[in-house]
């Protein structure tokens, strides 16, 4: 079927998403996996989230981005995980076209915040290692403020431009998209409009608000490690790297598996490793994210003492 012949066909109202249809015998064990993950993942996050709301310690830049990122990281999974979950448990794996739609709106809104929120942490990092002078001037709250806003803000008017263009297409062939969840180049394939429009307009954001901060963050850290080398002393090397160490694992596990999907081919033998990588950055990074923090990040770790010990005194 050409593009554009959609006027003639029959539309259809709901996509089925395969998922790990394929493997019948572990629903049931997929179910109580995915629960365990998910029930982990919001409890970490809120508790990152909470430490960083109350504790006048953890009042800094650095980490009112990483309560940002890490209220981000409980609206991320909700997107995807108790969709899938119910689906192991019913088996129903049907949802209608507009209800794709808005799960890939969510989806997206939440993938190019967090793109925008993890160059901001480098920011903070490049300014606070690279100019300490300076640091407390231009990384002031206001600026935090409006780094945050504008993240959030721009995710929702891009994405809405998508998805309205998306909204346009028609479907009227194969209806079966081989994800767990609702992939927009699997979307667009299944269409049998024209793409063109939104395929370019799918690059061009790609381009932006993927790719842009991806290299805005490599170059915060070339500078970051460059600095770092110059420094004379051991100790303050040490003392250096360990003030950015947990994001730089966060922004490699992230931008690792983000890449690994989007470079594999979503074909042949090759399939099921795509959906695999696809659960690390969709269900597993939010799940990670949390728990590198807490093992990591000094202050954290201090926020968490101090939150159990005033805990046991209430007790």
């Amino acid at each position: 079927m050409e593009k554009g012949e959609g006027e003639n066909q029959t539309s259809i109202s709901e996509f089925i998403l395969l998922g790990f249809g394929n493997l019948p015998g572990l629903q049931i064990l997929f179910f109580l996996l995915f629960l365990g993950i998910y029930i982990v993942t919001m409890a970490a996050n809120l508790v990152i989230v909470v430490l960083v709301v109350v504790d006048q310690h953890l009042h800094s830049p650095m980490y009112f981005f990483l309560g940002n990122l890490s209220w981000l990281e409980i609206c991320y999974s909700s997107t995807i995980v108790p969709r899938m979950m119910a689906s192991f448990l019913t088996g129903d794996r049907t949802v209608s076209v507009t209800g794709c739609m808005v799960q890939f709106y969510w989806f997206g809104v939440l993938l190019t915040v967090e793109c925008y929120l993890l160059v901001s942490m480098s920011y903070d990092r490049y300014l606070a290692i690279c100019k300490p002078l300076r640091y407390a001037t231009l990384m002031n709250g206001r600026f935090c403020m409006q780094l945050a806003a504008g993240s959030w803000l721009s995710s929702f008017i891009i994405l809405a431009i998508i998805i309205y263009l998306v909204s346009q297409l028609a479907f009227c062939g194969p209806n079966e998209i081989d994800n767990f969840f609702c992939d927009l180049t699997q979307m667009i394939n299944l269409s049998c409009s024209d793409t063109g429009l939104v395929n370019l307009a799918t690059l061009i954001f790609s381009s932006t608000n993927i790719i842009l901060p991806f290299l805005l963050t490599l170059a915060s850290y070339v500078y970051i490690i460059s600095t770092i080398l110059r420094i004379s002393s051991i100790n303050g090397k040490q003392k250096a790297f360990s003030t950015c160490s947990s994001h730089l694992i966060m922004v490699t596990i992230y931008y690792g598996t983000l890449i690994t999907v989007y470079m594999l081919p979503n074909t042949g033998a090759l399939r099921n490793l795509n959906k695999f990588v696809s659960v690390l950055y969709t269900v597993l990074t939010p799940l990670i994210n949390p728990l590198i923090y807490s093992l990591k990040n000094k202050k954290v770790k201090e926020a968490l003492r101090r939150a159990r010990q005033k805990c046991w005194v209430f007790q």
